[in-house]
């Protein structure tokens, strides 16, 4: 059937923009990997200027009359086709995207390029005050993009739809608040016990040897490396400047394994996601996760409920002690993966176990929702934050590093939107790792053996190749029979942890 010839000249115009989208990732990658910092201010510069091309082309009123011309044209597709999802997903971004005039665009991404490498700097000298400035203009800049859109029941609910379309502060605080109760129990119960031995993490270990193993694992997950790379960043992340070019990072600590292997294992997650989309939406909005909380779902499925599994040690501990026989030969697999899952009060999020992990969520959740109401100063947060983490956690940040400085994403793009994706991904990855093992029974034994082909299957096949084809909700329920829920989460905290500790 030929192509509604308003729908290939949309085509034409949406990979135009996704173009210059892509010449931007490439900048920001090499800006967080390998760029000198004295490229700091003219990259800011670059970086916004693309914003602002691509920004002002996206927006063009003539996409917006393509749509409109192409509304009739939906009922005569089929209603489950591609090019309904894609008329779907352009209306929905162009209709966000024309109410942000192109010069605030340019503003916040040169902004937030100035901030970042700002907070490279004092997260390095241990001083918050060193970027407070600049976070306070990401604040009022945050609140400005909120309010292009009127009409929200809390200010940060535009910003939480950007990356999670749908969600509000409405229906995330309450989820937060039943999780909450359960998990304060539970850590209370593990943490009164005595901690399992974890200083077998913390030999000296090589950067190439934990850089090599960690790449093998990727590698059998099934991460594609004719197209990604890994190189190592201040903060891990993916990005993706086309299905057939997906990138992760890491990074390392010679003095603690899980630092690099489980960031690589987490990333690898993500790309995967990236790299399984259906080759035919590349250049197209289709061509990304559906969601921020789906596709964190992806990275700790693979990064917890397979990386920190027994199963996955059965195989890969041998290795592992093959390449570090001198650290690892007096430790046990056992005991090893006791370390791995080690629960304890800590400071640094991407460092925390499964079951305190999502406190360090919330932390960071409440702290924005209060900056963004205005009840919290920018001067006041390093106090806020110490003083929640000893209320929640019972543990204070030594120095800003460790505490208000510890995470990127605050100094690298909004103040509001992306931290409620972790949680509601955890809640997720256990929810489709069930929905997978119900269809594949097998997948235990087989990630004993090293094989993840059926998990990494059922993963493409129901999640993956949609990229933006169905909305995250339809998403889960298509791949789990049910919308979210966190009876599956519960069950396999409790159930993995009261076995691990014996409750």
């Amino acid at each position: 059937m030929q192509m509604h010839p308003k729908l290939q000249e949309l085509k034409t115009r949406l990979a135009e923009v996704n173009d210059l989208n892509e010449a931007n990732a490439v900048l920001s990658w090499d800006q967080m990997t390998f760029m000198p910092p004295g490229g700091a201010e003219a990259r800011g510069r670059q970086i916004a200027t693309l914003e602002r091309l691509s920004h002002e082309k996206f927006t063009d009123p003539e996409i917006g009359k393509l749509l409109d011309e192409l509304q009739p044209v939906v009922p005569e597709l089929a209603p489950d086709s591609p090019d309904v999802a894609l008329i779907r997903v352009t209306t929905h971004d162009y209709q966000k995207a024309v109410k942000v005039p192109p010069v605030f665009t340019a503003e916040l991404s040169e902004h937030t390029s100035k901030t970042y490498s700002a907070w490279t700097k004092a997260r390095a000298e241990k001083n918050f005050k060193l970027v407070a400035p600049l976070l306070e203009k990401t604040l009022d800049l945050s609140r400005q993009l909120a309010n292009f859109y009127p009409g929200y029941q809390h200010i940060a609910d535009p910003l939480i739809d950007d990356l999670d379309e749908g969600m509000t502060v409405a229906v995330i605080r309450p989820l937060f608040q039943k999780l909450r109760t359960e998990l304060t129990p539970l850590i209370q119960k593990i943490t009164s016990q005595a901690a399992p031995d974890d200083s077998c993490l913390r030999r000296e270990f090589p950067e190439e040897e934990q850089l090599k193993f960690g790449l093998e694992v990727a590698r059998k997950m099934g991460y594609d490396f004719n197209r990604g790379r890994q190189d190592k960043s201040p903060h891990p992340f993916t990005t993706s400047f086309s299905i057939g070019d997906v990138r992760i990072t890491t990074r390392v600590k010679t003095n603690f394994l899980a630092e690099a292997l489980f960031s690589t294992i987490h990333e690898s997650g993500h790309a995967l996601y990236e790299q399984g989309i259906n080759p035919d939406f590349d250049g197209l909005p289709l061509a990304s996760g559906t969601s921020m909380s789906v596709h964190e779902s992806q990275s700790r499925l693979w990064e917890n409920l397979v990386g920190r599994s027994r199963t996955f040690w059965q195989y890969f501990y041998p290795q592992l002690q093959a390449i570090f026989p001198s650290q690892l030969r007096d430790v046990q697999s056992e005991d090893f993966y006791r370390a791995i899952n080690k629960v304890e009060r800590s400071l640094i999020r991407t460092d925390a176990d499964e079951v305190t992990y999502n406190l360090h969520v919330m932390i960071r959740f409440d702290l924005e929702l209060e900056m963004l109401e205005g009840k919290l100063p920018v001067k006041d947060l390093p106090e806020a934050w110490n003083n929640r983490y000893f209320k929640d956690l019972g543990v204070i940040p030594t120095d800003d590093s460790v505490g208000v400085l510890q995470d990127m994403h605050w100094y690298s793009g909004t103040i509001g939107g992306y931290f409620q994706s972790y949680t509601l991904g955890n809640i997720l990855s256990a929810q489709f790792f069930d929905a997978a093992i119900r269809a594949y029974p097998s997948i235990p034994s087989e990630i004993a053996a090293g094989t993840f082909d059926h998990l990494h299957n059922w993963l493409r096949e129901h999640i993956y190749k949609y990229g933006r084809e169905y909305r995250a909700a339809e998403i889960i329920t298509g791949a789990t029979g049910r919308p979210l829920e966190l009876e599956s989460y519960l069950k396999y905290l409790h159930s993995k942890y009261s076995e691990l500790y014996q409750l």
